[in-house]
Parts: C-alpha cells; structure tokens; sequence
C-alpha cells in the first residue's frame, strides 16, 4: 500500500504540475471593457486591482473608492500639447510609464478607470486613459460604467452615500510599468489623408454644430470636417447624454440611425481626441469592431495642417 500511496502521491504531484504550466503559459485574458458598481465593491481591496481616480483632486480627497489613486487627466501627462495642437499622445511614451508606475501599476495590474460621470464628455477623461492603456499594450483595463456618479448615487436610510469612502490622499507604492508600443493605433494626418483617399469611412463624433461648421474649437484653423464624414455626435453614446454607456443593441440602433456600420474600416474623430476616443470606444470595445482606429490629433491638427474640409454650413467666424 506504501508503495501505491507513493504512486499516487507521484501522479498527483505531476498533474499538478502540468496544470500550473499550461496556466502560466496561457496569456492574460483582457479585462471586460466596463464593470458596474456591484463589480467594484466586489472587487475593492483585491489584490492586483488599482482603481484610478480621474477627478479632481479636491473632491478626490473629500472621499473615494477605498485604495484608488488619484491623477489629473488635464496636467499629469496623459496628453500632451504638440506645437499648436493640445493634447495628443506623448512622443516619447517613456514619459507616459512613469506616470501609470508611480500610480502604482504594473503589467499585471488590472486598471479600473473612474471619470466623473456627470455626463457623456467627461466619460471622455476615461475612454481617452483606455485608450492609451491600449496603446502602451496594456490589456487589461476597465472603465467603471457611470464613473464616480454612479458609485455615489446609492443612498442609506439617512440620504448619505451607502458604498464605502476613503478620505484623504492616496499611498502609493510605486511600480515598474513596461511599454509595449502599438504603433498601428497611433495614425497621423498622413495616414488619415491616405485612408480617407483609399474610401475609409470618417466618423466625426463632435456636437453637430461643429460638424456642420457653425462653431469650430478654438485652436482649429477652418470651419467644418474632414470631407465625407458621417456625424456621430459622442452624446449618443450615453443614456441621457449622461456617464451611463448605452448597451450594445441601443447603440447599433444608433448607429444604423447615423449611417455608420459596427463593422469595418472607419476612423473616429474630433477636435483632439477626447470626443473621438469615446467613440472609438463604443465602436471597438462595446461593438466589437476591430477595424475602427483614433485619430489623436483630429480636426485641430488637420485644419493646422492645411488639409481639405467640408463646411456644409457657411457663415462668418
């Protein structure tokens, strides 16, 4: 029986071990693109999970997810101004890894991204950090549908928030961060002119004023957009025009309304790619379409860069 005992011992041991190899070679799964709320009080305090803060810093302190880190979208570094054009990816993605390190993420890390949640263009602070994420090769990313609204708006018996808070600033044990560059997602105004040359559908995500050519950011140098967009303005990609995503079959209808497929080669863009990124989000993360890219620069680097435009209202600026 010793004997056999031993065998068995021996077999289990070997099984196991086989299983642990096939587990660690199997890669990473991507994290789903959006989690709820119940998701994140199930979640918080898991090891291996940082939930990151895009609000202010004030309110951030006031009270957040217990464990979140806090960051400014607008100054960390997340974007970055390129000449006369604000806000577009970092030349030097070195920068961008010592950022997302110091928040304390590493490669394994599974970042759950907070916006505000007030409305659909904040949600943008959120798609646009997914985003780049995906850039840096970063897979395993998730936005909290409805960001911190959405967590705050669970009430007790006495009309206070009923999810747990944490007050004051974050401790942070810094990490190392690796880039993994996917060079692809990043198309400059030379490859949008040759893509839309070659019939690639352009998608302008702006308000409609500003696609017709009424209004114009304050940077671009024309009126109007990219010759042969469709409009898909980034509010319809939210209940409301608030921070609650639409769910896959609402927003096909939508984009059907728009004429817009949520499959093949098309290019989201905006004024610098905060709108946009909404949109490139909505159509590959939540739709599924792998063949729609983002356009950083947009509007204002391709009227500064001389490019062709559409005005298909005309007035006096």
């Amino acid at each position: 029986m010793t004997g056999l005992a031993s065998t068995v011992r021996a077999i289990a041991a070997a099984t196991a071990l086989l299983a642990a190899t096939i587990v660690a070679a199997v890669p990473a799964m991507a994290a789903e693109p959006l989690v709820d709320v119940d998701w994140v009080k199930a979640n918080t305090g898991q090891p291996g999970i940082v939930f990151v803060d895009a609000r202010g810093q004030t309110d951030f302190l006031r009270g957040h997810i217990p464990g979140a880190v806090n960051t400014d979208y607008g100054k960390d570094g997340w974007r970055v101004k390129k000449g006369d054009v604000p806000g577009v990816f970092p030349d030097d993605p070195a920068t961008l890894a010592a950022l997302i390190g110091g928040l304390g993420i590493d490669n394994s890390t599974h970042v759950v991204l907070v916006a505000p949640g007030a409305n659909s263009s904040d949600m943008g602070m959120a798609t646009r950090m997914y985003w780049t994420f995906k850039v840096l090769g970063h897979d395993n990313v998730s936005i909290l549908n409805g960001g911190m609204n959405a967590y705050l708006a669970e009430l007790d018996a006495n009309k206070n928030p009923a999810n747990p808070l944490e007050k004051g600033a974050a401790k942070v044990e810094p990490k190392s961060f690796n880039v993994a560059l996917r060079q692809d997602m990043l198309i400059d105004d030379n490859a949008v002119k040759a893509a839309l040359d070659a019939g690639t559908l352009m998608v302008d995500n702006r308000d409609n004023d500003q696609y017709l050519g009424v209004n114009r950011h304050g940077a671009s140098k024309a009126s109007g957009t990219i010759p042969g967009a469709v409009n898909l303005p980034q509010s319809w990609m939210t209940e409301n025009g608030g921070g609650m995503f639409r769910d896959a079959k609402t927003l096909a209808t939508l984009y059907k309304a728009a004429g817009v497929p949520t499959s093949g080669e098309q290019i989201s863009f905006c004024n610098t790619g905060h709108w946009a990124s909404i949109g490139w989000f909505v159509s590959s993360e939540i739709l599924g379409n792998k063949d729609v890219q983002m356009y950083d620069g947009s509007m204002v680097s391709w009227t500064n860069a001389g490019l062709p435009t559409e005005q298909k209202i005309s007035i006096d600026q």
